[in-house]
């Protein structure tokens, strides 16, 4: 940052952000704006106790502590692999939910995660010192050997605190413009509380998903453990239980997952020309088989429902992404600011030397990354092995490769700070599917020959000289990885035990490795480095024209986004903001799914029909939002986020304040199903707690 010094900071030309526009990180949160605009003063003491009151689940979800004992609010589906962990045949728990009635029946999520932000450090200055002056490809592995140096040593020095020893994770903000270490408090014993039925969280399913009107009660509780008992959280958020106004002011904490505002137009042309159309190509198809697998009886049903919920919800996103970028006068747009950008750029001579070239070094690595993606998509990426196997052959046979290696010289998923959350979701006891894990392989296999072709020599290597049904069984039908005891002697036994296992599944992953890492490096070499160091160089042109006046794009770490409740026009009709239980039953079918749970039918005539149920407000988010808490001016919880309306989708390229929305469940309903369907009375007194 200090080559941005010498630097004049020149008048805005670009356009200004949009009111309600943002995911703001807490340490540059617009309180200015918001306090001229809406008369409200948000200070310190309220972005701190919203940073500690909120959770990031591992895996890509938000929750809030609601109680000073650790109880997390989240949405179901953010869950959902929890509970089909242990579910069963007999005790399906996705369909007949779950509700712990006191603490010693609260059940352990073993592969869950929470992590709450406790600080944060700039160390962009010693990254941006430790690659001054090198070339591209140097560059690149001098900043991860810096980052991973850094990241390591933090986690050392907060060994000792009152906190207990923090996780730090690096993270790299504006595309490269910033640097900081995130330092987290994990919780590493997670266990569910409440889980409603499945057919009333995701009432309305595919067809009602991104849409409203909603009737979702996409909720659900975990409780975040220390040394095995209810952790402490002081910090919580209190219930608001008549929620927000229509018109009011409110909040959303949480960590959205990406967006790619700032991407270049030459960026946005791969994704929309070729990653898009791909990856829907693949996932249309892969649905098509799930739904026949689940045809087959009961229990395939139940086992393929949860990687079916996943794969039609990408594919509603990545379809209406495609969309958004396809949108001619959106896309202009888009061209627009770019060009505004780059025209500032050039009207200085000292601006243009430095940084004018940055978009064509992007759009020449683009063009670079074509000539080998497939390659790379399918071997590195694994797009060619999918299933939860696989996943556990290449963790096992990397992690015992690149724990032999210095800390700086890992790759990024097997440093230090990576390896807890690694091996606990690699050893984690889950339940593992023959059936749906050969479908996934040979599914993918396929796919490996379709798109490069069967005299690729790398298709050759991997089939050898069989179908992909043959190999998929048998690796799948041979391999012991299903058992996590042997996992765990794996992984514990490090380079030897995995040099002399026989396991097929790790042989294949052993077998791959090679031609995988090699492309890996190629592409860290011809694209991650001249698009590393020119989106570098971008966000100071960035920095020296606009200032800081902007928001960084989302990566999965804590942002507040703020909006208001209000619905928005729709082909000519307006959209109110709220929906009620009254109408939940009129949509009832009977089948899936508009189908509810017999508790549900049940409690008909107990619950006021004119209790809120979802609710929508003008608040910027995007996925991994989901279980975020929507909160009011005074800290007080009004909602529960968990999805967007079919317009939010866009939101991963650009805001639309007139159209995008936030879809949240009402604090109301929660309250009054908790009460009257599931009798959960002490987890409304334990929510009252003052």
């Amino acid at each position: 940052m200090k080559r941005l010094l010498g630097i004049l900071i020149l008048v805005l030309p670009a356009a200004t952000v949009l009111a309600e526009e943002g995911m703001w990180t807490l340490d540059h949160f617009p309180t200015t704006q918001i306090q001229e605009t809406y008369g409200v003063k948000i200070d310190d003491a309220w972005l701190a106790r919203v940073q500690r009151a909120t959770t990031r689940i591992e895996g890509g979800c938000t929750g809030s502590f609601v109680s000073p004992d650790g109880l997390v609010l989240t949405n179901s589906h953010c869950v959902v692999g929890c509970v089909s962990q242990i579910s069963s045949a007999e005790n399906n728990v996705e369909e007949e939910g779950f509700l712990a009635k006191n603490r010693s029946e609260e059940v352990q999520c073993e592969s869950e995660q929470l992590s709450t932000l406790v600080e944060t450090e700039d160390i962009t200055a010693q990254v941006m010192d430790a690659i001054e002056g090198k070339g591209e490809v140097e560059a690149n592995e001098i900043r991860k050997q810096t980052l991973t140096r850094l990241e390591q040593a933090c986690e050392e020095a907060s060994t000792g605190r009152s906190t207990g020893k923090l996780s730090c994770e690096r993270v790299s903000l504006y595309n490269g413009g910033q640097y900081f270490l995130y330092k987290y408090k994990r919780y590493d014993d997670v266990r569910l509380v409440f889980f409603p039925e499945w057919p009333i969280a995701v009432f309305g399913g595919d067809p009602d998903n991104f849409n409203f009107p909603r009737y979702c009660l996409d909720m659900s509780f975990l409780r975040a453990y220390e040394n095995g008992e209810p952790a402490k959280t002081p910090d919580y958020l209190t219930w608001r239980a008549e929620g927000a106004k229509e018109g009011e002011l409110v909040f959303v904490s949480g960590h959205p997952g990406a967006t790619e505002r700032q991407l270049t137009v030459a960026e946005l042309k791969t994704l929309r020309d070729v990653s898009l159309p791909h990856y829907l190509m693949r996932y249309a198809e892969l649905r098509g088989r799930y739904i026949q697998y689940g045809k087959t009886g009961e229990e395939p049903y139940r086992i393929v429902h949860e990687p079916l919920l996943r794969t039609e919800n990408g594919i509603k996103v990545r379809r209406n992404e495609l969309r958004a970028l396809l949108d001619d006068e959106l896309f202009a747009r888009k061209i627009a600011e770019e060009n505004r950008l780059r025209e500032a750029v050039a009207a200085d001579p000292k601006l243009e030397a430095r940084y004018g070239s940055a978009w064509d070094e992007i759009a020449a690595a683009e063009a670079a990354y074509l000539t080998f993606r497939d390659e790379y998509l399918f071997l590195e990426a694994a797009v060619a092995f999918n299933g939860s196997l696989f996943n556990y052959a290449r963790s096992l046979v990397r992690a015992a490769e690149e724990r032999q290696k210095p800390n700086e010289d890992r790759l990024r998923e097997y440093t230090e700070a990576a390896l807890p959350q690694l091996r606990q979701r690699t050893l984690a006891n889950r339940p593992i599917y023959p059936d749906l894990e050969e479908l996934r392989l040979s599914y993918s296999l396929d796919k490996l020959r379709e798109y490069l072709g069967p005299d690729s020599p790398y298709v050759k290597k991997v089939l050898g000289q069989v179908s992909p049904d043959t190999l998929a069984h048998a690796l799948v039908a041979g391999t012991r990885l299903g058992d996590a005891g042997y996992r765990e002697k794996l992984w514990d036994g490090g380079l030897a035990a995995i040099g002399a296992s026989q396991d097929p599944m790790i042989l294949f992953a052993r077998k791959i490795d090679p031609d995988a890492r090699a492309y890996r490096k190629r592409y860290e070499d011809e694209v991650e480095a001249p698009e590393q160091q020119a989106s570098e160089r971008i966000a100071e042109a960035r920095f020296a024209i606009e200032g800081t006046s902007n928001y960084p794009d989302a990566t999965f770490t804590l942002r507040v986004s703020f909006g208001s409740v209000k619905g928005w026009e729709e082909k000519g009709e307006m959209v109110t903001p709220f929906t009620t239980v009254g109408g939940i039953f009129p949509r009832v079918t009977g089948d899936d799914p508009f189908r509810l749970p017999a508790s549900w039918l049940e409690a008909k005539p107990r619950l006021d029909p004119d209790t809120r149920f979802n609710f929508v407000s003008t608040t910027d988010i995007t996925g991994g939002n989901s279980g975020s808490p929507i909160i009011d001016r005074q800290g007080n919880l009004v909602g529960l986020a968990f999805d967007g309306n079919i317009h939010a989708i866009a939101g991963a390229y650009w805001f639309d304040e007139s159209v995008n929305r936030t879809v949240s469940v009402h604090p109301a309903v929660m309250l009054e199903a908790l009460e009257k369907v599931y009798k959960a009375d002490h987890l409304i007194e334990e929510l009252s707690a003052k």
